[in-house]
């Protein structure tokens, strides 16, 4: 046997740059090893994983000597130009740039070929430490041989000394690596010749897809292909256009889109990123991800994950648009760029239709999970006032929340939400009705009156939690500016039919900064008042609210005093601006009684005292009391009566609610 019967002959940098350094996953390795597996016509092809090797082996057609060191051993063999663009089982070549073996070289440092052809047996064994020495000393390198230990038919790949870092992934994560990368495994190129891969003795195939199995919707290209046991989550499946149209020209792609229940679906540590579309060109692929060059930025994003492919981008007699890796495309080629905007025009259709899909059923979800939901909607018009109801609760029940107890205030506000939208259509077929008949108003009305009613039942809720804080500031005798903020936020907690006139409210200002014009009127004395609030009612009263601290006993002088003050400042100033009469009122809000008021007869004499200034005392105590009475008494009432009330009480109560 000759020492020199193989020969490889390669530029040192051609090895590093477009074999060592190229490929940095195993995945994208083992693809090219598939590959060349495939365009030698093999019918399966069985891969071997261990801590030490890895071992590829392959019932292809196999290397004579020739073939072998003519094809490949030799770097920049262009098969499809001296082959043509078929195998002999006419299978599309996938190969095309004669680097692909260069890829064993980047996660192994000992690579065996062990080969047949016609009873012609091969076998030798090349290392790239010694490859490198060679190269560098200007002479071609010759691998050695050694026994054979190949199969009685094919290609017999033997990699040791494996880069630890390039060949971590674990098995069954390569597994589904592999099967994203091409559309042939599982299937026939030509149907008389199948095309399998197992890994560690389990076959590749769409089971394998991750992505495939989390989809719950599913668009395919022109027909459907993917087996329904692929995706055992699969809802709904559709048909869509697989015309792709550039100047004066139409081609066509097959595959799929697909849409997940949640983005988490699609992030997986073994089988790496999946929310993204990959784009395949003769069975395997030629774009690792186009998801994030389509400048598509819906929400859909997030949920997307597919396959396209798409043999005109691969076709014979056309430009080499794929990259040395074939892991991209030239973006500037005009197939890229009519791709790119057919995927981005696609998404664009189908994301209305995956929002209300989505919705729907998530509401079916929703419902499930809390059946009281389902009762609201019984409550609904039958139609499409239900459909979108339920699409509405859809969106709620899709949030991501980390503590599952917001759900339920979702719940209420989003069927509130719809309550009122519904209230404005009703108002408006209301006012459109051409016959105003009780069969057809007394509906609209009952509707309207329950709304009225869930949302004034709701604004108690809050008042009753304003009422709650306004006691707990006078208990823990809070400063007045503390009450003071409080109050002025909620006046009707002072008086349940004041209602706040816009432009007429004020917070703790001199009358002289108010009235800067007529500041000249005021004497000194009067300009320093500093009010705690200013307001007027719709009805055109002036009030001026002194707040005092709750612990703090007043007498009836100091009352007088400043309550004569503000009334009189405040009276010069009106009358200025052309308010002969002003009604003023002054109240003094007390957490304890005035300090005379202990005397005999001594409430009556206060009481008459300030109401010379028009003036009234108001305790604390007896706010909190008297608001929390007046709403405790409609909130018990109605909180029996109202049905959207009840429902939205009872959301959350079932044993049926996520936990």
């Amino acid at each position: 046997m000759s020492k020199n019967k193989y020969v490889l002959k390669v530029d040192l940098r051609v090895l590093d740059n477009l074999g060592i350094k190229l490929y940095s996953n195993a995945a994208a390795v083992l693809s090219e090893a598939v590959a060349n597996a495939y365009d030698a016509d093999s019918n399966l092809v069985v891969l071997e994983i261990t801590d030490e090797q890895i071992v590829i082996t392959d019932d292809g057609v196999g290397m004579a000597l020739d073939e072998l060191n003519d094809r490949f051993l030799t770097v920049g063999y262009d098969k499809r130009n001296v082959e043509g663009p078929n195998s002999k089982k006419g299978r599309p070549f996938m190969g095309r740039k004669g680097i692909g073996k260069l890829a064993l070289f980047s996660i192994a440092d000992e690579i065996e070929v062990h080969t047949t052809k016609k009873g012609e047996r091969h076998s030798f064994l090349m290392d790239t430490i010694k490859i490198r020495e060679t190269i560098e000393q200007g002479r071609d390198y010759f691998p050695g041989p050694i026994p054979f230990a190949g199969e009685k038919k094919g290609t017999r790949i033997v990699l040791r000394r494996l880069k630890k870092k390039r060949t971590a992934t674990a098995a069954k994560a390569l597994r589904k690596r592999i099967a994203r990368r091409f559309s042939v495994i599982g299937h026939a190129a030509n149907k008389d010749h199948p095309f399998d891969v197992t890994i560690n003795d389990e076959p590749v195939g769409h089971q394998d897809r991750d992505d495939l199995r989390s989809v719950e919707f599913l668009w395919e290209f022109g027909e459907k292909a993917i087996e329904g046991a692929a995706c055992p989550k699969l809802k709904r499946r559709f048909e869509i256009s697989d015309e792709v149209k550039s100047t004066g020209e139409i081609w066509r792609v097959t595959g799929w889109l697909g849409a997940v229940a949640k983005p988490s679906q699609l992030r997986d540590g073994d089988s790496g990123e999946m929310n993204q579309i990959v784009v395949l060109s003769r069975g395997r692929l030629i774009q690792e991800n186009v998801l994030d060059k389509l400048g598509f930025n819906r929400i859909m994003k997030s949920y997307v994950t597919g396959q396209v492919d798409a043999e005109f981008l691969d076709m014979e007699g056309l430009d080499d648009i794929a990259t040395s890796d074939r892991q991209r495309l030239i973006e500037d080629d005009d197939r890229t760029a009519a791709l790119g905007e057919f995927l981005r025009k696609t998404l664009l259709s189908i994301q209305d239709q995956w929002t209300q899909l989505r919705n729907e059923e998530r509401g079916k979800d929703a419902i499930k999970e809390n059946p009281a939901l389902q009762d609201w909607l019984d409550s609904l018009p039958e139609g499409e006032v239900q459909n979108s109801a339920q699409r509405v609760l859809g969106l709620v029940r899709g949030i991501e929340l980390q503590d599952e107890v917001d759900r339920r205030q979702l719940y209420s506000s989003a069927i509130l939400a719809f309550e009122r939208l519904r209230l404005k259509e009703s108002s408006h077929v209301l006012a459109n009705l051409d016959e105003l008949t009780a069969a057809r108003v007394l509906p609209l009305l009952t509707d309207l009156s329950v709304l009225e009613g869930s949302m004034y039942l709701d604004i108690v809720r809050g008042r009753l939690d304003v009422i709650g804080k306004l006691k707990q500031f006078a208990d823990n005798k809070e400063k007045e500016k503390v009450l003071q903020k409080h109050l002025f936020k909620n006046l009707w907690l002072l008086d349940a039919g004041w209602e706040r006139a816009s432009g007429s409210d004020r917070v703790e200002q001199t009358l002289k900064k108010q009235y800067k014009e007529f500041g000249k009127a005021l004497t000194e004395n009067q300009s320093k008042g500093r009010i705690d609030i200013r307001y007027m009612t719709n009805a055109g009263e002036h009030m001026i609210i002194e707040l005092k601290k709750s612990d703090r006993v007043l007498k009836l002088g100091e009352l007088v005093d400043q309550g004569t003050k503000y009334a009189n400042a405040l009276k010069k100033c009106l009358q200025t601006m052309g308010i002969p009469n002003p009604h003023i009122t002054i109240v003094f809000v007390l957490g304890r009684p005035v300090a005379e008021a202990a005397d005999p007869g001594g409430s009556e004499q206060v009481e008459k005292t300030l109401a010379g200034f028009n003036g009234r005392v108001e305790y604390y105590d007896a706010l909190v009391l008297n608001a929390y009475e007046q709403y405790k008494e409609y909130f018990d009432r109605a909180a029996k009566k109202d049905k959207i009330a009840q429902i939205i009480e009872s959301i959350g109560k079932s044993e049926k609610v996520k936990k």
